[in-house]
């Protein structure tokens, strides 16, 4: 078969279009006028778990939103560390994060980065401070 080649621009151009489902189940074109409609999850009242401490406790629940990363921030003059705990039974049952076996969110100094996100409804997160001195403030939040 010998090689067709390709010319540009052409006389034609291949159509495409997305579609989704309406609530009855036909084809809606999307366009200007009819968008694709995109939910990020529930967001509504995103309470963040905040605070200041200069003694070591385990701190939580916090809820996070699906979707969404959660971002913690450390901040004060302390020395210890705070590891990020996860827990799917209530808090029963609370685990360290890792990844690939590798601790994951344990930190001994200040700190503003993303986390964790996450995709069990279920899942709840903790903060375990374990100071040896001064005061941290916390800031777990979406």
């Amino acid at each position: 078969m010998p090689a067709s080649p390709i010319y540009s621009p052409s006389a034609y151009s291949v159509s495409r279009a997305v579609a989704y489902a309406d609530t009855d189940g036909s084809a809606l074109l999307v366009s200007a006028s009819n968008p694709l409609p995109v939910s990020v999850g529930a967001t509504a009242s995103v309470t963040p778990l905040a605070g200041n401490t200069s003694v070591s406790a385990v701190f939580g629940p916090y809820v996070p939103v699906i979707g969404r990363t959660t971002i913690l921030t450390l901040d004060g003059v302390w020395a210890g560390s705070v590891k990020l705990l996860r827990s799917t039974d209530g808090g029963a049952t609370k685990l360290p994060l890792t990844i690939a076996g590798a601790a994951w969110g344990q930190f001994s100094t200040n700190c503003c980065e993303p986390v964790w996100d996450e995709s069990d409804m279920a899942a709840r997160l903790y903060l375990d401070v374990a100071l040896t001195s001064g005061s941290v403030t916390y800031r777990l939040a979406q």
